[in-house]
């Protein structure tokens, strides 16, 4: 196979991220009917914090807090437990995007090896892993919270590169959903890149990746191509 290495992002290529289900999910605990007029407001300011932490503007722990700061204030609770609270609720409804288990099964047994690479959060990612049965399968598991860079930086995926005994780049394959982070991260380092568009939006001219497929299906085919191929 033309990859011994596959680098994968973990929300929304292995692991659906329904955020709006999960902060349902944590509210109705408080008694909080949380709608899409509420989910909208928590977006205004999660979205930006997102783009500042990607950007290496403000920490991992700045971004958990200050996203909640208007709800702690509102229910009296810090906001540092709402996020705690949060993170545990997605935890509790966690599910592997379709084809994610059959394709990390399948590149286990043809020996390729698999990492993550994950701007999420620490909390999150082991149980997750843990309650898929996926853990086994990946190592390593590079977090940004834990690293201190927030992908796209080159630095993160250096780090990773180096976790995993420093490959040969033209035998990795980094994977994910998003252009601005997994996408563009990898081309900073030089690495093959796939982008995993579900939405089907239109390709930028900015940042463009090596091979582009709707689903973890089409990866896998797209893979198994490869292998025949090279």
């Amino acid at each position: 196979m033309k990859y011994k290495w596959i680098l994968f992002d973990a929300d929304e290529t292995l692991f659906h991220f329904d955020n709006f289900a999960g902060l349902r999910h944590m509210f109705l605990k408080h008694g909080i009917d949380f709608g899409r007029a509420e989910f909208d407001e928590y977006q205004g300011l999660n979205k930006p914090l997102w783009v500042e932490y990607q950007n290496g503007q403000i920490s991992a722990e700045q971004l958990q807090t200050r996203r909640f700061q208007l709800w702690g204030d509102r229910l009296n609770i810090s906001a540092k437990q709402l996020n705690t609270e949060f993170l545990d609720a997605m935890a509790e409804i966690c599910k592997t995007l379709p084809g994610a288990v059959e394709l990390v099964k399948h590149l286990h047994n043809n020996n390729v090896k698999m990492g993550i690479i994950t701007n999420g959060f620490a909390q999150l990612q082991q149980i997750r892993l843990e309650r898929t049965g996926l853990l086994p399968y990946f190592s390593p598991v590079v977090i940004s919270e834990l690293v201190g860079i927030a992908k796209p930086h080159r630095k993160i995926f250096e780090y990773a590169l180096e976790q995993m005994g420093s490959p040969d780049i033209n035998h990795v394959l980094m994977v994910g959903d998003t252009l601005e982070s997994d996408i563009l991260g990898g081309n900073n380092v030089g690495l093959d890149t796939c982008w995993l568009n579900h939405e089907n939006k239109p390709k930028p001219l900015d940042i463009l990746p090596t091979y582009e497929v709707d689903s973890l299906f089409e990866l896998a085919q797209l893979l198994e191509t490869l292998r025949i191929t090279t």
